[in-house]
């Protein structure tokens, strides 16, 4: 079973910039985006803090987030990246199972990663997923560079939003009806 221990806080500075754009989204009527909490087991507790120090994952996640934006189901996870090349070892195969599924059912699923060293965030549809994701089954690469992506797709910084991905949903949906 996985563990978790060392890797504690990884990504934690982005889910908590994400989990405030969805209060606020929330809070203007714009969107109903939950986490989804992973399962797990404690297996080891700090005495004093009542911490958990040591758990196994009870089953596979699915995305880290789920919702709805008017009326539109989305799902989406969110990664960070601290180089140029995104490994895709860090997307797990049931995730992007459940993704395609996802987009099947006429929902709309995509990944937002922060580029830490370049202080970006990064939306990335699910079509361009399922891309890279192709050709790393056919033997191709098993990650993609910064420099392959679309810098469309490059969220702009917003006053009052940290992670103003409506933006880049909509642009998704609209070339999704062309």
């Amino acid at each position: 079973m996985p563990t978790w221990s060392s890797r504690g806080l990884r990504g934690s500075t982005l889910e908590e910039m994400i989990n405030r754009t969805n209060e606020k989204y929330r809070a203007d009527h714009l969107a109903l985006i939950q986490k989804v909490p992973t399962p797990i087991t404690p297996m080891k507790m700090d005495k004093g803090s009542g911490h958990i120090t040591l758990a196994y994952f009870d089953q596979k996640s699915t995305v880290d987030y789920i919702g709805v934006v008017q009326g539109i189901p989305v799902c989406f996870d969110a990664k960070e990246c601290a180089k140029d090349t995104f490994a895709l070892q860090n997307i797990h195969a049931h995730q992007v199972e459940f993704m395609r599924d996802f987009e099947k059912q006429r929902g709309i699923a995509f990944l937002l990663i922060y580029y830490t060293h370049k202080d970006l965030l990064y939306y990335l549809p699910f079509d361009a997923l399922d891309r890279f994701w192709a050709r790393a089954a056919a033997g191709g690469r098993k990650s993609f560079r910064f420099d392959e992506l679309d810098p469309e797709w490059i969220l702009p910084s917003k006053t009052g939003v940290l992670v103003p991905y409506l933006e880049a949903l909509q642009k998704d949906l609209m070339k999704r009806e062309d």
